[in-house]
């Protein structure tokens, strides 16, 4: 059989079957899924057995030829040893590559994790390894706006409540595409409510800190209203409150909603269930923001605000300007709601 690139469900669900593979190389940008696995894969061994046959080294603390004489120890008292080796996204490519030999030929009765946490994995020679026999590679990669939303929503389903999309909206601009801290505080939630209760933008207001009236989702809604005191006192009280309210968050939720309006401004069919199935939308409700920004913003007008966000983003950076950011932030919001909309479509 030719070495597997399973997706995280398909490899959680051949650890539940108890089908092993001789090695796994786990590593990407989203570190999540591979401390879930790496959870699994310590409850391979019994717990009474795991004195000799499960070892749980880390790369920087180690070198590879321990890691390989582990390897190539018998198990004793038990079916399988279990070498788990962390942090070897801390160690440099040319002794990564030192378990290529192994990796090509393991024990049978072994199984070696290799976790390169938030990094992809380094070392030519050992992905070039990872693709014989039955090996696994599994690469999380990062998480990105457009879906971070569906799974924060899934998660907390998951977890037997129910989920407003605004709170979800809020839970992404306030902690951001990072899976262990949303996760985290979703099963906060769920020790704290009842079965079935809803996570609305009250209970993530009280338990997680985020403003239910200040936040980037209230931001597009005034935006799309063209309400342009609301639009400036979610800026001040971003500006005030810095660390709850990054502005790199807020731009990107910002180019997302106005990318999506152009979608909508140029299709064709504007029915409810065209631009839903354009938007990839589940339901009806965020539309009507859409709706509301189509009466107030003309396709011209959209693309001059995407530039003037992607300006924005370059300026916040450092390119081209040394203003505070929050300044330039001011400055968008102004060139938002005043947009002229003289470029060419």
């Amino acid at each position: 059989m030719a070495a597997s690139t399973p997706t995280y469900e398909e490899l959680r669900r051949s650890l539940a079957a108890r089908k092993y593979a001789p090695v796994y190389l786990l590593h990407g940008e989203e570190g999540y899924y591979t401390d879930v696995l790496v959870k699994e894969m310590e409850r391979i061994v019994p717990e009474e057995d795991k004195d000799f046959n499960q070892h749980i080294l880390y790369a920087p603390e180690t070198t590879m030829d321990k890691v390989m004489d582990l390897c190539r120890t018998c198990p004793m008292m038990s079916e399988r040893v279990v070498v788990i080796l962390k942090e070897a996204q801390a160690i440099r490519a040319d002794q990564l590559n030192r378990l290529h030999a192994y990796v090509k030929n393991p024990t049978p009765s072994t199984t070696l994790v290799i976790c390169c946490r938030g990094a992809v994995a380094k070392g030519k020679e050992l992905l070039a390894a990872m693709r014989t026999g039955n090996n696994v590679n599994f690469e999380s990669k990062k998480v990105n706006e457009n879906t971070a939303g569906t799974l924060i929503g899934q998660y907390i389903k998951s977890k037997g409540l129910n989920c407003d999309v605004k709170a979800v909206q809020m839970l992404r601009d306030f902690i951001g595409t990072d899976l262990s801290r949303l996760y985290n505080e979703i099963d906060k939630l769920a020790t704290i409510l009842p079965r079935g209760a809803a996570v609305t933008p009250e209970v993530v207001e009280t338990h997680v800190g985020v403003s239910k009236e200040y936040n980037s989702f209230e931001l597009v809604d005034a935006i799309a209203a063209h309400d342009s005191l609301k639009v400036y006192r979610i800026a001040d009280y971003f500006a005030a409150n810095p660390k709850s309210n990054p502005l790199v968050m807020t731009c990107a939720t910002l180019f997302g909603f106005f990318s999506d309006l152009l979608i909508c401004q140029f299709s064709p069919d504007k029915s409810d269930s065209a631009l839903m199935q354009e938007l990839n939308l589940k339901n009806v409700y965020p539309l009507r923001r859409f709706r509301t920004a189509m009466a107030n913003y003309n396709a011209r007008k959209t693309i001059e605000i995407i530039g003037a966000l992607r300006d924005f983003d370059r300026k916040s950076k450092g390119g081209g300007s040394r203003q505070n950011e929050h300044v330039l932030f001011r400055e968008l919001l102004f060139h938002i709601l005043t947009a002229p909309g003289d470029v060419a479509v």
